[in-house]
């Protein structure tokens, strides 16, 4: 009998309005979780001072974060900041973002984002904007990396290197981010990421091109990742879309991600769904809406998020549990929210 597909919209129950990872003076963004042996359920999160605009604040002084609960839609409880500022000498040493945790044999390893920049911090009260030099540069340095750990509560290694960084030579060569591992039985990798491209001058507007995604794969998960040309992109030039959440499933690969524009999933910013044999070559699922910004909470009350991003499918012993995002009470995205935080969706019991 062949096993029953999981469809991600049509199996979600009421958000509880409870749940998920919130703390008083920041922003909160990603969320990632995973259970120790303890029975403890761990959330990998990034936060930033509310003392900055969310955005680009995120791009200075986010760090990651571990928060815990004892079920895995929560509430969570902050417990310690794992990567503190370290230093402009390092890749990742004034911002961490963007945490994906996963297990690879006997280790924990920690996927994220770090960046840097060589200015100085920014000063109580001053102004943020786009065009800040800081931001500018932070953003261009924008790579991936690995910190792994015998246990979720640590220590954790930090290393050097990033595992990904830009191809001068290649369309990625601007920065690399929102990584997305899915690691296999033998513990190879499947990473799929985010990538943007520089725009050769004279040029109006923006510094780079459109968000597109590309994939690398590796034996381990401190690499080499091979890549797959990023001038042969995964999709076609009207597909925008960001923050992949990739998975095996009946021998396929499968992926839930951000519609950037609507064009693909019906819904601006809702979820688009694709499939893959290889992790290579990918076909969108057109006109079907994976997930929607549309929530139903525990209080009987429908909401549209400002934003439902970076989505995160966590598996308990081969089965979708829970779905968490980073969200916003905003109208216009991020852009005008007074709150961000982490929300957790159950999935019914009926794909256990």
């Amino acid at each position: 009998m062949k096993k029953r597909e999981f469809q991600l919209k049509e199996s979600l129950l009421p958000a509880p309005v409870n749940g998920g990872f919130k703390m008083e003076g920041y922003w909160i963004w990603c969320g990632s979780v995973a259970k120790e042996e303890d029975g403890k359920y761990h959330m990998f999160a990034s936060r930033w001072s509310k003392k900055l605009p969310m955005h680009p604040g995120w791009l200075l002084q986010s760090e990651i974060v571990r928060a815990v609960s004892d079920r895995p839609e929560g509430p969570y409880v902050y417990c310690e900041t794992l990567f503190p500022a370290r230093g402009p000498q390092y890749w990742d040493g004034r911002m961490t973002h963007n945490p994906h945790i996963t297990r690879q044999g006997k280790k924990w390893v920690l996927y994220y984002i770090g960046s840097t920049h060589p200015f100085e911090d920014i000063r109580d009260g001053e102004t943020l904007e786009s065009d800040d030099p800081r931001v500018i540069v932070a953003r261009s340095n924008k790579r991936i990396g690995v910190a792994v750990a015998d246990r979720l509560e640590g220590p954790w290694t930090r290393f050097p290197q990033p595992v990904m960084t830009v191809r001068p030579d290649c369309d990625d060569n601007f920065f690399v981010s929102n990584p997305a591992p899915c690691v296999d039985e033998n513990g190879k990798v499947l990473l799929m990421y985010k990538y943007r491209t520089y725009r050769k001058p004279p040029y109006k507007g923006f510094l780079h091109g459109p968000m597109k995604l590309n994939v690398a794969w590796a034996d381990s998960y401190m690499g080499p990742y091979q890549r797959k040309t990023s001038s042969e992109p995964l999709f076609s030039e009207d597909v925008i879309l960001e923050d992949p959440f990739i998975w095996k499933e009946n021998g396929l690969y499968r992926m839930i991600a951000k519609d950037m524009q609507g064009n693909i999933c019906g819904e601006r910013f809702g979820g688009v769904s694709a499939l893959s044999k290889d992790g290579k070559q990918w076909t969108l699922n057109r006109g079907y809406c994976a997930y929607s910004r549309n929530i139903l909470w525990d209080d009987g009350i429908e909401r549209v998020m400002g934003n439902l991003d970076r989505p995160f499918i966590y598996f308990e012993k081969g089965k979708p549990r829970c779905v968490f995002f980073a969200v916003s009470d905003g109208t216009d995205g991020f852009m005008n929210a007074s709150n961000t935080w982490n929300m957790a969706i159950p999935i019914k019991d009926s794909f256990f």
